[in-house]
């Protein structure tokens, strides 16, 4: 089954370039483009696309305002942040607006066709860059709420009771911020196993997606801050 896709971002350029990119994926299918957030109801009303790739910088309506609008209107809407901006604050004000993922502009081709996969399937993607940012952030709350003056004076339990010793290796390099392949390079395996494992770690410990996985993690101790 065909996933089909809106691309809303004012740069035609770039639009140009995420369509491309998309289009060699033969399960995609970009019915429709856009080059500003007002238009992004209009385009989801006319084609009904399972996501919608989404700019953050646009001139008359911006891509948060736009996914809010959106989501209000159609809960089940999947969106994917399109940013140049990698600090938290811009993160979590778009995820909290309802949208699916976050992407940075830097992003690679496989980066960008596994964020469309992965948010298709109703799961949450964030650019590694990204997670590690607000990882880091959530590490500095946590220190300041218990006193604690460093996670790097933690000690790592490996979560072997729960998790394979691979698992362990590939939570690690999750929390390390490693994409699908910096993780499969660092363990000399495919992007394909890496994809399993991570299914597998998400299951065993019952969360949503890799973000969540990483901060369960750190919670309790199973991954080394570096």
């Amino acid at each position: 089954m065909n996933t089909k896709i809106v691309i809303i971002d004012d740069h035609q350029l770039f639009r140009e370039g995420v369509k491309r990119i998309l289009d060699f994926e033969k399960s995609f299918n970009v019915v429709a483009e856009g080059d500003d957030g007002s238009e992004a109801m209009a385009l989801v009303e006319e084609n009904d696309p399972d996501v919608v790739i989404m700019d953050i910088n646009m001139p008359n309506t911006n891509g948060v305002e736009a996914t809010r609008q959106l989501i209000n209107k159609y809960p089940d809407s999947k969106v994917i942040i399109l940013s140049i901006h990698d600090d938290e604050n811009y993160v979590t004000h778009a995820l909290k607006t309802g949208a699916s993922g976050y992407l940075l502009k830097e992003m690679d081709a496989d980066a960008l066709v596994e964020a469309v996969k992965v948010v298709a399937d109703g799961g949450s993607y964030l650019h590694p860059k990204v997670t590690h940012n607000l990882v880091n952030e959530y590490r500095r709350l946590a220190a300041e709420g218990t006193g604690t003056t460093s996670y790097s004076q933690v000690e790592i339990r490996r979560p072997l009771h729960l998790l394979t010793r691979r698992e362990c290796e590939v939570l690690q390099l999750l929390a390390d911020g490693k994409s699908n392949r910096g993780i499969g390079e660092a363990l000399y395996i495919s992007e394909k196993t890496v994809k399993n494992h991570v299914s597998n770690i998400l299951q065993k410990m019952n969360v949503n997606d890799r973000t969540q996985a990483v901060v369960v993690a750190i919670k309790n101790g199973w991954v080394e801050v570096r």
